[in-house]
């Protein structure tokens, strides 16, 4: 199984930006226990940050018909990015939306997802290690 990590706008700075809304955990760190966990799973993980959308739409378009699932933590492309959503839209695989904190008690221009209505499921608000909750489901969807 292999599985496509997307990290929007500004992922590259964790551990760095806004260390009390999003940790000090670094965007390397939470590859590396993905990395880990995956292995252990027989997953294979492909990870890409990007700050622009458009990269995110290329690789998208890179791994279709190539990929059993997607992570992704789109930032700020969540409340507006209509391109990669119809890009993540078309590659029809199981999709987790990931975010760091809890969007929904934080500005309202953050409570809604142009991804939402198109991913398998959200987690939002449990710091980094929502994304390995993503992968565990994956891992279950896999062993199932």
């Amino acid at each position: 199984m292999q599985i496509l990590v997307l990290q929007g706008p500004n992922l590259n700075m964790l551990g760095q930006r806004e260390p009390t809304i999003y940790g000090s955990t670094t965007l390397a760190d939470i590859h590396n226990a993905m990395s880990e966990k995956a292995t252990s799973a027989g997953i294979e993980l492909s990870f890409i940050q990007s700050n622009h959308e458009g990269m995110l739409v290329d690789t998208l378009h890179a791994h279709y018909g190539q990929i059993q699932g997607i992570i992704i933590n789109p930032g700020a492309l969540t409340h507006y990015g209509l391109s990669l959503r119809d890009g993540l839209a078309l590659m029809d695989v199981p999709i987790i939306e990931v975010h760091l904190s809890n969007v929904y008690a934080r500005e309202a221009f953050r409570h809604h997802s142009v991804v939402a209505a198109i991913a398998q499921g959200q987690i939002s608000g449990l710091g980094w290690q929502g994304y390995l909750y993503a992968l565990d489901w994956f891992i279950q969807r896999k062993s199932a």
